[in-house]
């Protein structure tokens, strides 16, 4: 005997909301079954029956493409067909869900359906942000919890929708999303140990940093905001869900609940808030690949309009001097942390829109322009590597294939976060600061860095700030560009 909860059976919609409060309905009537079930295990009361609740899902069917607008980047099928994803957390994904329901309505004229999935909600995955109503449990009752649970299942969450490679089998139906349900959720729970905040406080313009001066110089960013009542930005969060509030608004409830840990998380991050969710992220990556694409996997389920590496790096040019900036229009991949998901013969093309918006805010806040705008900036290829000390290795080595490529600067992350935000469809830029250039015996030396850091990084930051401003004022259909597009793209942004 398995026990379930209240089944819900597909039903057709023609509205948008509609179609949405069912999918509330079937989630909530789904994770309270779960947490029910849970907490009197704990408590040692079960019966020893199964216990098992589903998704639910949204589902489309298509016999013509003729109503589709080309020009589009998201919002239809590829064709004639049935379309179907399964579908999480309603209570965050609540304006996405309704605007990605209202452009399928309207570009394809066909009904939703809307209902239980067969796909089962692992139990992990069911808990309320604070539950830890397993944490109590011996060695052999988390055996048995096994047994009577769902727990997380690998096959149901990996990226092959993204990285182009699914095929679905005969009569199964072709996806409307890149990430399932449980794709999700399993990033979500990531997000929150990596970073130290709850997946709410997300905001859809994302900064990426491998430096802590940048972080240092954005919480003060953040905090002096926070004093200023007629600041856009409504509240600062901190690792902890430590939550400060702009001067004239009323604490709100959770906001108690936030703490400083007692340690920084591995890649930290910071949020400054807007009503909409259009305000800023900043994460500090840390140093390497490894960290860039650990994070970018996760924080691509919340569906961020742009994420940008702001970062130090290598000059490899002679003419470049400190504190010159690099905005990057290509990539020489040899990071390898996503050569199998993303092999190295696709390229990774500059987004218009991004590059312009990069330019633009150096100029805003530089207040350059031209010929001498072109003294302290650079466009051309960053070469990325995960070699840290890729300068000990046998000449010429590197160098002679840093020539052939054109490269005008070298990291360890920004090629990684670039080539994600292709692979997920988030529109991804650069701007790197050179920090030393150690081809032509110009290395960090003490007291140069922290000259170099304190000129140049709340600079910086301030362009990245500036950029955000520049994309968030543009309609979100130019910003998602069609060159992110496969042949057979899914439907959801």
């Amino acid at each position: 005997m398995t026990s379930l909860p209240l089944f819900i059976a597909p039903a057709r919609f023609d509205d948008a909301d509609a179609a949405f409060a069912q999918v509330q309905a079937i989630y909530q009537g789904s994770v309270d079954h779960l947490r029910s079930a849970l907490q009197h295990f704990v408590a040692g009361n079960d019966d020893g029956q199964h216990v098992r609740a589903f998704y639910p899902f949204v589902r489309v069917r298509v016999d013509t493409v003729a109503r589709r607008d080309s020009r589009k980047a998201y919002g239809f099928v590829a064709g004639p067909g049935t379309y179907e994803t399964t579908l999480t957390r309603p209570d965050l994904f609540a304006g996405y869900y309704r605007e990605q329901f209202r452009l399928l309505l309207k570009n394809h004229g066909v009904s939703l359906e809307v209902g239980t999935s067969t796909q089962p909600i692992p139990v992990h995955f069911s808990l309320a942000e604070g539950d830890h109503l397993e944490g109590t449990l011996g060695a052999e009752r988390r055996l048995l919890m096994r047994d009577l649970f769902d727990l997380p299942d690998l096959a149901a969450m990996d990226d092959g929708i993204a990285n182009g490679t699914f095929e679905p089998a005969a009569g199964v139906p072709h996806p409307l999303s890149l990430f399932t349900a449980a794709r999700v959720d399993y990033s979500l729970h990531r997000l929150r140990h990596y970073t130290g905040t709850v997946p709410e406080h997300f905001q859809n313009f994302v900064l990426f940093t491998n430096y802590q001066f940048y972080i240092d110089e954005f919480i003060k960013l953040g905090h002096t905001l926070m004093a200023d009542p007629a600041c856009e930005y409504v509240a600062f969060v901190e690792p902890g869900n430590v939550i400060t509030r702009r001067t004239g608004l009323p604490a709100e409830p959770g906001d108690a609940l936030g703490a400083p840990p007692p340690r920084l998380p591995q890649m930290p991050a910071y949020h400054l808030v807007r009503p909409d969710g259009s305000g800023v992220t900043m994460v500090n990556i840390g140093v390497g690949p490894a960290n860039a694409k650990t994070i970018t996997d996760h924080i691509a389920v919340l569906r961020p309009h742009a994420w940008l590496m702001l970062g130090h790096c290598a000059g490899l040019r002679n003419t470049q001097q400190l504190g010159d900036y690099v905005l990057a229009h290509g990539y020489v991949r040899e990071d390898h942390v996503l050569d199998e998901e993303l092999p190295l013969w696709v390229p990774i093309p500059a987004l218009a829109e991004i590059q312009v918006a990069l330019e633009q805010a150096v100029a805003d806040v530089t207040q350059l322009s031209g010929w001498e705008l072109k003294g302290i900036l650079r466009t051309g290829t960053v070469a990325s590597t995960d070699n840290r000390n890729w300068e000990l290795l046998p000449h010429p080595g590197p160098e002679q294939r840093f020539s052939q490529s054109r490269a005008v600067a070298l990291d360890m992350e920004s090629a990684t976060i670039a080539a994600n935000g292709f692979r997920f469809r988030v529109p991804y830029g650069t701007l790197l600061c050179v920090s030393d250039k150690p081809l032509h015996g110009e290395i960090k030396l003490p007291g140069m860095a922290n000259t170099f850091y304190r000129e140049r990084v709340d600079q910086h930051l301030r362009i990245g700030l500036r950029a955000m401003e520049l994309l968030r004022a543009q309609r979100l259909d130019q910003l998602h560009s069609r060159k992110l597009r496969s042949f057979a793209e899914v439907a959801f942004q």
